[in-house]
C-alpha cells in the first residue's frame, strides 16, 4: 500500500529534523511570523509629545476661519444663493490644518478644533448675513458689523440661524475633532504608550 511520498531534500539535517516530526510534514508555513519588536523608547514617545504646538493649532485655524469667510461671502455674492453645508468644508479645513501645523498627540487638540469650528460656523454665518445686509444697504460689510447691538442678535437667530445651520455646525466641529489629530504610526503609538507609563510612574 503506497504511503506518503516526501520528496528527498539536499540539505540532509533538515530533512531529518521533518522525519523526527511527523507533524511537521503536513503543518503549513505561517503566512505572517512573529513580526519584529519595536525599536522604540520612551524618549521617541517623549520627542513626539515635544514636537506639540497648540499655538500654532491655533493660529492655523484662525487663518482658516478668515480664509473660509472672505471664499464663502465671495461665493454668495457670485451666485446668489447660500450654501449652508459649506460649513462642513470648514470643518474639514479646519481638522487638517491643527494636524498639519499642531501635530498633536493629546486631547487639546481635537477639542481645539471641534470649539474653533463651532465658534467659525456661528461667525462665518454672521459676516455672510453682513455681507447679504451690506449689499442691500449699499455699504460696507464693517460698517454693518459696526452697527451691531444686543437687538441685532435675536433677529439673527430667529431669521438667520436656522435648525439647519446647527446640524452642519455639530457635525463639522465633530468632523474637525476626528480630523485633528496626528496620524501615528504603531511605533510612534507604542512609543508614546511607554512615555506616558514612564511619566506616570507605572514603568
Amino acid at each position: 500500500m503506497p504511503g506518503l511520498i516526501v520528496p528527498q531534500m539536499a540539505n540532509g539535517s533538515r530533512y531529518d529534523a521533518l522525519m523526527s516530526d511527523p507533524e511537521n510534514l503536513l503543518r503549513l508555513r505561517r503566512k505572517h511570523g512573529e513580526g519584529r519588536p519595536l525599536d522604540v523608547d520612551a524618549d521617541d514617545g517623549a520627542r513626539l509629545v515635544r514636537a506639540q504646538s497648540l499655538r500654532n493649532a491655533f493660529v492655523a485655524s484662525l487663518i482658516v476661519f478668515v480664509v473660509f469667510c472672505i471664499a464663502w461671502a465671495a461665493l454668495t455674492s457670485a451666485t446668489g444663493r447660500v450654501f449652508p453645508w459649506l460649513t462642513v468644508v470648514l470643518g474639514w479645513l479646519t481638522g487638517v490644518a491643527v494636524r498639519r501645523t499642531g501635530r498633536g498627540v493629546d486631547w487639546r487638540f481635537p477639542l481645539l478644533a471641534g470649539i474653533v469650528t463651532l465658534l467659525g460656523c456661528l461667525g462665518s454665518n454672521i459676516v455672510l448675513a453682513a455681507s447679504t445686509t451690506a449689499v442691500e444697504f449699499g455699504t460696507g460689510t464693517l460698517d454693518i458689523l459696526r452697527a451691531v447691538t444686543t437687538m441685532t442678535w435675536p433677529v439673527f437667530f430667529d431669521e438667520v440661524w436656522n435648525i439647519g445651520d446647527s446640524f452642519f455646525a455639530v457635525f463639522s466641529a465633530g468632523l474637525a475633532a476626528v480630523l485633528a489629530p496626528r496620524k501615528l504610526t504603531r511605533g510612534q503609538y507604542y512609543a508614546l504608550r511607554l512615555w506616558y507609563r514612564q511619566s506616570d510612574g507605572h514603568d
